[in-house]
C-alpha cells in the first residue's frame, strides 16, 4: 500500500536524525529504525538508531550546557516555551496527521492530544518566574536563613508510545522552566513526534545542547550506560511496572533522582444512585479514549447489582456502534492496537474471561485483514478469577462486574497492586465524599470519565509510581532544595 501525497508530505518534514548539542546526526552505528504504521503493518518512515556513543555524546552535550541554561533568565525560559506551544497550536492539523501514522489513533483523538500535548507548554511557561525560595529569620534571632530552588541538572527521560507528544512535554516542559538540560529517549514504535516536537522547540529559541533526542531499537543498551553515568542528575519514565521497577534498580546505584508513572488498573465504579446514561457517556470516554491503551483507561467496571443491567446494555450500544478503521478515514473513533504483540495481548485476556463464563455483549474478536486492529468489547458476568479484572488490559475491552453495597465497592477498586485513577459516579455527596477519600490511588475522576489536565498533579501511588507531572507540583520535580546559614556581619 503507497502511502498517500498529503501523508507523505507530512512525513517529509520530521527529521529523521539524532538531536545532539543542537545538531542533527545519524546514528554513530549507521543502522536504521522502521517506524511502522499500526493500521497496515508497512513501514513509514526509517529513522536513525542511535548507539551507546550517541548516547554518551548526548549526555555529554547536556551536561556542558547545564550551566548556562541554569543560569538563563526565567522569563526568557518562558518565553521559548510559549513560542513553541503557539507553533504547535497552529500546526495542529499537521501534527495530528503525524501522530496518527505512527501511532494509530483516529485524526480527531491525536488533535485532542496536540492540544493537551501543547498545554505543558503554555502551563510552564508561566511557571518558569515563579519557582521562589524564601528569606527568614531563624527562631533564636541570629543570623538569617536563605533558601534557593535550583535546577537538578541534566535529566533522563524514557517516553512511552501510546501518547507520543503530551508525554513528552509533560516532562520537557517542566524541565526547561526549572533550567534542566534533558536526553530523551521516545519509544521506538512512535519517534515521529517528538522528532517533530525538537524541531519546534530549536525554531522557538531552545539554545543548542538542552535537548537532545535519542531514537534506538534498543532502550536499555541505550539508556542502560546513561543511568550509571555519574553526570546524570534525575531520571523520569513512563511505562510499565515492570521496567520501572528494573530502572529503579540501575538508579539506585547512583542514587538518582527519581520520577515514576506506571502502570494502571482503573476501577469505575457506578452506584445505585448515579445518572446512568451520564455514567455510560463517562465510562465511553474513560475506556475507548486512545483505543484503550491508556493508563488512565477505565480497567474493569464495578456497577451496582440494582442498575448493572441497564449500564451493561446501554455501555454496550453505545460501544458497538463506534467506528473501526485507519484513523486517517472519515468517522473513525477506533483506530488499530499499537501492534500484533499488544493485539494478542487483548484477545488472550479476553479469551481467558470467556473461558471462566464471562459473556461477550458485543464484541470480543480480532479484526480481520491488515493492521492489529480488535472489535470494541463489553463483557458481563465476568468471573472474580479472570485475568483482566488483575491485569492492564490496554485495549478496547470493558469488562462488568456487579457490587452490592459501597463496601463491597470499595473492597473490588482497592483490590490491587496499583493505584493510578479511578472513576466514580455517584449523586450522593456524601458519598462522594466517602469513596474519594478512601480510594488507593492518586487521582480520582468523580461524575467525568478524564482527569488529565496540564493544571493539575499527574501520578499515582503504590505499583502506579510516584512522583507528579502537571500542575504547580510539576515543577518541583526539577528543582533541588539549597539551604544557606548566614551570619550577618
Amino acid at each position: 500500500m503507497s502511502i498517500p501525497t498529503s501523508e507523505q508530505k507530512v512525513i517529509d518534514a520530521v527529521p529523521k536524525q539524532l538531536l545532539i548539542g543542537g545538531e542533527w546526526h545519524d546514528g554513530g552505528g549507521g543502522e536504521t529504525l522502521a517506524v511502522e504504521d499500526p493500521s497496515t503493518g508497512e513501514t513509514l518512515v526509517e529513522i536513525a538508531d542511535a548507539t551507546p556513543a550517541d548516547g554518551d555524546a548526548a549526555l555529554s552535550a547536556a551536561t556542558e550546557a547545564q550551566f548556562a541554561w541554569g543560569d538563563h533568565p526565567p522569563r526568557e525560559r518562558g518565553e521559548i516555551l510559549r513560542r513553541a506551544w503557539q507553533e504547535i497550536s497552529d500546526r495542529a492539523d499537521e501534527l495530528a496527521l503525524l501522530m496518527t501514522l505512527e501511532m494509530g489513533k483516529s485524526v480527531a483523538e491525536s488533535k485532542a492530544e496536540v492540544t493537551y500535548g501543547a498545554e505543558f507548554l503554555r502551563w510552564f511557561s508561566e511557571e518558569a518566574v515563579r519557582i521562589a525560595g524564601r528569606y527568614a529569620i531563624p527562631p533564636n534571632g541570629q543570623g538569617r536563613m536563605l533558601v534557593m530552588r535550583q535546577p537538578v541538572g541534566p535529566c533522563l527521560f524514557i517516553t512511552p508510545w501510546n501518547f507520543p507528544l503530551a508525554m513528552g512535554t509533560r516532562k520537557i516542559a517542566p524541565a526547561i522552566a526549572a533550567g534542566c538540560t534533558m536526553v530523551v529517549k521516545p519509544a521506538q514504535q512512535t519517534p515521529l513526534s517528538m522528532l517533530a516536537l525538537a524541531d519546534i522547540l530549536q525554531r522557538a529559541g531552545l539554545p543548542d545542547g538542552v535537548l537532545n533526542i535519542l531514537t534506538a531499537k534498543s532502550s536499555g543498551k541505550l539508556m542502560g550506560p546513561l543511568i550509571a553515568d555519574r553526570r546524570a542528575r534525575k531520571l523520569s519514565f513512563t511505562g510499565s511496572t515492570e521496567v520501572g521497577r528494573e530502572l529503579m534498580k540501575q538508579a539506585s546505584e547512583q542514587l538518582l533522582r527519581v520520577s515514576m508513572e506506571l502502570g494502571g488498573n482503573a476501577p469505575f465504579l457506578v452506584f445505585d444512585d448515579a445518572d446512568i446514561d451520564a455514567a455510560v457517556e463517562g465510562a465511553v470516554l474513560a475506556k475507548m479514549r486512545n483505543v484503550g491503551e491508556a493508563c488512565t483507561a477505565a480497567n474493569r467496571f464495578h456497577v451496582a447489582t440494582g442498575v448493572a443491567e441497564e449500564f451493561t446494555q446501554k455501555l454496550a450500544a453505545r460501544i458497538g456502534a463506534m467506528k473501526v478503521g485507519r484513523g486517517t478515514e472519515d468517522g473513525v473513533e477506533v483506530g488499530p492496537l499499537i501492534d500484533n504483540d499488544q493485539r494478542g495481548k487483548v484477545d488472550e485476556l479476553v479469551t481467558d474471561a470467556v473461558g471462566r463464563g464471562a459473556e461477550a455483549v458485543v464484541g470480543g474478536a480480532v479484526v480481520d485483514g491488515p493492521g492489529y486492529f480488535y472489535e470494541p468489547t463489553v463483557l458481563a458476568n465476568v468471573s472474580a478469577e479472570s485475568r483482566l479484572l488483575s491485569e492492564e488490559i490496554f485495549g478496547p475491552v470493558a469488562p462488568v462486574v456487579g457490587f452490592s453495597d459501597e463496601e463491597e465497592a470499595l473492597d473490588w477498586a482497592n483490590r490491587t497492586e496499583y493505584g493510578l485513577v479511578a472513576y466514580v459516579y455517584t449523586r450522593d455527596l456524601g458519598r462522594a465524599f466517602r469513596v474519594c477519600e478512601r480510594l488507593e490511588t492518586g487521582m480520582v475522576g468523580l461524575n467525568q470519565g478524564m482527569v488529565s489536565n496540564a493544571a493539575a498533579p499527574f501520578g499515582g501511588v503504590k505499583q502506579s509510581g510516584f512522583g507528579r507531572e502537571g500542575g504547580v507540583e510539576g515543577i518541583e520535580e526539577y528543582v533541588e532544595t539549597k539551604y544557606v546559614a548566614m551570619t550577618l556581619p
